[in-house]
């Protein structure tokens, strides 16, 4: 039952793996608090106050807010599609509330820090080294998901518009403009990665290899390389889509522009980048202005 739910959520809502995966593990967990084969589950036998529980255990196991509530969300959506496919009429999460999390304001990298890290790693050679650089260059100035990016194709991109053409959630397709700066280094890129890598798959960033670059090799590429230029705790690509969003607002985009460009459905998750803009505005003020902070007599 649950496996029919994971590949319902996978091919029938366009899940992303990751999602599918996170499904996985906790309803395997819930089923295992509750003592029971996964595949043997009677939605029926279920009820609120063995959820709660749940809920009690994970929190005595000090578990955070935002795991928790995670996990519940994958209950809530395991019990609709029970109930969409007429498996069960009673739904024990209805009346769960979820945990307030304190949500931290996305991490982003300074322009200077972009700035050095671009011009450090100007006119270098070597196919990876090349392809490294090019792959945080379009990251900071795409604002792209890492699986979109693993997804592109020497197709994705318009040379003579200028633009690249993306395939985001729920096989939603959007176009984002590219600058010249940019195209050329990615055709340098192409020429090298032409001349080293025969054999490859049709996929415009490849490993060595030849096959197609993955999540996890793109995380690896932040890590070693953008610590050298910012002292962030978090380093990852995902770091750079808040770069992205926040340089553009920062600059006076207007946030309907912005929330296209990275492909949210709705404003909602493009305005947490306004309250970054504000936040690093706000403390420029009071580091800055003599008004901000009242001397002490």
């Amino acid at each position: 039952m649950i496996n029919r739910f994971l590949q319902y959520m996978q091919y029938e809502k366009n899940s992303s793996s990751h999602t599918v995966l996170s499904y996985h593990t906790d309803l395997v967990q819930f089923c295992e608090f509750l003592d029971i084969d996964p595949e043997e589950i009677n939605p029926d036998s279920v009820d609120q106050q063995q959820i709660q529980h749940w809920i009690l255990s994970m929190l005595n196991e000090e578990k955070s807010a935002r795991t928790i509530s995670r996990k519940i969300s994958s209950l809530k959506s395991f019990w609709k599609y029970l109930l969409l496919q007429n498996i069960t009429k009673e739904n024990p999460t209805k009346k769960i509330i979820l945990p307030k999390t304190n949500k931290p304001l996305p991490a982003f990298y300074k322009q200077s820090e972009m700035d050095n890290f671009l011009s450090d790693n100007k006119d270098i050679g070597g196919f990876e080294r090349v392809r490294n650089r090019v792959i945080i260059e379009l990251l900071y100035q795409t604002g792209l998901r890492v699986s979109e990016l693993t997804a592109l194709t020497d197709k994705s991109i318009d040379y003579s518009e200028k633009q690249l053409k993306v395939l985001g959630k729920r096989d939603k397709e959007r176009i984002i403009p590219i600058g010249s700066g940019l195209l050329k280094e990615i055709a340098d890129y192409q020429k090298i990665r032409n001349k080293e890598i025969i054999e490859r798959e049709d996929f415009l960033f490849v490993l060595k290899s030849g096959k197609k670059i993955y999540s996890k090799a793109i995380y690896n590429i932040i890590k070693r390389n953008m610590p050298k230029y910012s002292t962030l705790r978090r380093q990852s690509p995902h770091v750079l889509r808040h770069t992205f969003a926040t340089t553009l607002l920062d600059n006076g985009a207007d946030i309907n522009a912005v929330k296209d460009l990275l492909g949210h459905s709705s404003l909602a998750a493009t305005q947490v980048y306004t309250h970054v803009s504000f936040s690093e505005l706000n403390k420029i003020y009071k580091q800055a202005h003599p008004r901000a902070i009242k001397k002490r007599r």
